[in-house]
């Protein structure tokens, strides 16, 4: 398999394969961070790259795999989280001079989740200042290079239409995850708020703040939120409810579901192109 069928895989794909051990995670992720060397210089996809670090996990994902030690669907994928989650081995800037060099003591409940849950982190994608769009970070989509990459979130949704990563964390406060998730042609989802923690998340706006996935498949999507899903005590806006299996219905269609629409807003303030 080539290195570029290896990133065009995606998360399912990629994690039925490395449980097979058809492929490994060294494989994978030494694919990902060649993907990310040919494509950081015109996406700018990227504030920090955790090369020899992934390349460290990878390895250790394929000695546990060896040994029979599975971990679920993420295990030994590369994936990367927007530079406002905690990292305690690495920096987190969230884009800002302020924060340049700061090194947390310990990871975001949502990067726990997923090392826990044997995913490779590659790296911390780019982010506005604190997560706020007023500045212009230099990422660009690789759909248009001269049009806008998103909201905050752009570097993690970037990252994951050009393959420079399997999937990506990204946080939602007023769109966030949601507009570089259409801008770049991948899925996106904001979590109900308490479904996944914030705990060791920049915050904004506590009341308004998601964490949530960007991938490129609704399958994909589904089984990031599982790993990142549930109950935490340490975010006092955390939902204490189980977690359902987001995979086990995805077949089953939208048949019968109901979609309300805000009628007096939405045909009240919407206007045509053009209009004053």
């Amino acid at each position: 398999m080539t290195e570029r069928e290896l990133t065009d895989l995606s998360l399912v794909e990629a994690g039925a394969l490395v449980q097979q051990r058809s492929i490994s995670s060294s494989e994978l992720v030494d694919a990902t961070l060649r993907r990310i060397e040919a494509t950081e210089p015109v996406v700018h996809a990227y504030a920090l790259v955790l090369a020899e670090d992934a390349r460290r996990r990878a390895r250790q994902a394929d000695r546990e795999l060896a040994q029979g030690h599975w971990r679920g669907p993420l295990h030994g994928l590369p994936l990367a989280v927007k530079d406002i989650c905690y990292t305690r081995d690495a920096p987190t800037e969230a884009g800002s001079r302020a924060m340049a060099g700061f090194v947390p003591d310990y990871d975001a409940t949502v990067v726990r989740r997923l090392r826990e849950a044997g995913a490779v982190l590659v790296g911390k994608t780019v982010t506005h200042e604190f997560a706020v769009g007023v500045n212009t970070p230099p990422t660009r989509t690789p759909w248009d290079m001269s049009a806008y990459p998103g909201g905050s979130s752009a570097g993690s949704g970037v990252a994951v239409s050009v393959r420079s990563a399997g999937g990506a964390l990204g946080t939602d406060t007023g769109g966030s995850i949601r507009i570089p998730a259409t801008i770049n042609g991948i899925v996106g989802l904001k979590p109900t708020f308490g479904r996944v923690s914030r705990y060791g998340v920049v915050p904004l706006a506590a009341s308004l703040d998601h964490v949530g996935p960007l991938t490129r498949t609704v399958e994909d999507c589904a089984v990031v939120l599982q790993a990142i899903a549930g109950y935490d005590p340490l975010d006092s806006g955390s939902l204490d409810e189980p977690v359902p299996d987001y995979r086990a219905e995805l077949e089953a269609g939208v048949a019968g579901l109901v979609v309300g629409v805000e009628r007096a807003h939405t045909w009240t303030t919407l206007k045509p192109p053009g209009a004053a």
